[in-house]
């Protein structure tokens, strides 16, 4: 089946054409700025203007038309409301244009399931990293549940505001990773774990008393040490609790290698397998949103035009989950 997946949750305007599971083309057009973070109104513009030629680029080189598309997936829920919206209602119009069957999926999900694709997994726990999600999710009784998750803000947007501290512009958790290999010593940071569960708030009020005080490659390696221990302590007690022994990471900041490198140690150490993804697989892509639109189809079939509005805050947990 050709499916067209459309991606449109937050930075990220994305396309991406599939015959069944074999990505035919995957096309992104990122929002970025020199200084500052996320601003809607001016994402809400980068989207409108370059939507057409990201779906128009994704089906050329996919060597397909619309007429050929059998199925349009989009993003339909977690995300910036006005964001989404925008991504549904051009889903919305080609399907309804085209007389195409139209599915929408959960974004978190979308993450977990192009990375079982993608790695072979079978059941996985899943280390999510976004900008404004920070989940350890796995599979159980019939649904993703989250089993544990930031209690403040996700750690991307926690790198991303200390991206600004820096002045180092949106995204910064690349230019992080790169200070961060040439700093040496380690800063006393605050590191908090609240039982499966992670806190960066009062790490980031800590920085704002150091900026001036140390280096600030030292800053930034500190910073990862700090908080990608966080992320892999929970994950291994995930682990342990849930009884399972894969585990894949995901989001933005999974593209970190030493996140990666990490997660890998703490698996080789307790017996289990981690694999990382490709990092255009990782990051808000059109791909994992056409691939899960097409295992939700094949369970259950299209969506009425009436259920493909959005949700801006519908959870993990939330989602049925007919196809496993």
């Amino acid at each position: 089946m050709i499916v067209l997946g459309i991606e449109s949750t937050a930075h990220t305007f994305s396309a991406s054409v599939l015959d069944d599971d074999k990505v035919l083309s995957l096309e992104n057009s990122m929002y970025t700025t020199s200084e500052g973070g996320l601003i809607p109104r001016k994402i809400i513009e980068h989207h409108l203007e370059g939507f057409n030629e990201v779906i128009s680029s994704a089906l050329k080189t996919a060597k397909k038309r619309i007429k050929d598309v059998e199925l349009i997936s989009f993003s339909q829920s977690p995300g910036i409301g006005s964001v989404l919206q925008i991504g549904a209602v051009i889903a919305r119009s080609l399907a309804v244009n085209n007389n195409i069957p139209i599915v929408g999926v959960n974004h978190c999900i979308a993450h977990l399931e192009i990375a079982r694709l993608l790695t072979g997994f079978k059941d996985p726990v899943m280390l999510y990293t976004s900008g404004a999600n920070t989940q350890i999710i796995a599979f159980q009784e019939g649904k993703y549940r989250v089993f544990g998750e930031t209690l403040d803000m996700g750690v991307g947007n926690f790198l991303d505001h200390f991206g600004r501290l820096l002045s180092i512009g949106f995204p910064a958790g690349k230019r992080i990773e790169e200070l961060a290999i040439k700093g040496s010593k380690y800063v006393e940071l605050p590191y908090t774990v609240k039982g499966m569960d992670v806190m960066f708030g009062g790490l980031f009020t800590n920085l704002k008393e150091k900026i001036n005080k140390y280096s600030v490659e030292d800053l930034c390696y500190s910073v990862q040490e700090t908080v990608f221990a966080q992320l892999v302590e929970v994950s291994e007690r995930a682990l342990a609790h849930c009884q399972k022994n894969e585990l894949v990471a995901t989001g933005g900041v999974a593209c970190n290698k030493r996140l990666q490198e990490m997660c890998k140690v703490m698996c080789d150490e307790r017996g289990a397998r981690f694999k990382p993804l490709p990092s255009k697989y990782s990051v808000d892509n059109a791909a994992m949103i056409a691939w899960t639109g097409l295992l939700k189809f094949s369970a259950q079939g299209a969506d009425k035009l009436e259920d493909t509005v959005i949700n801006q805050r519908t959870r993990t947990e939330q989602v049925e989950v007919s196809w496993r």
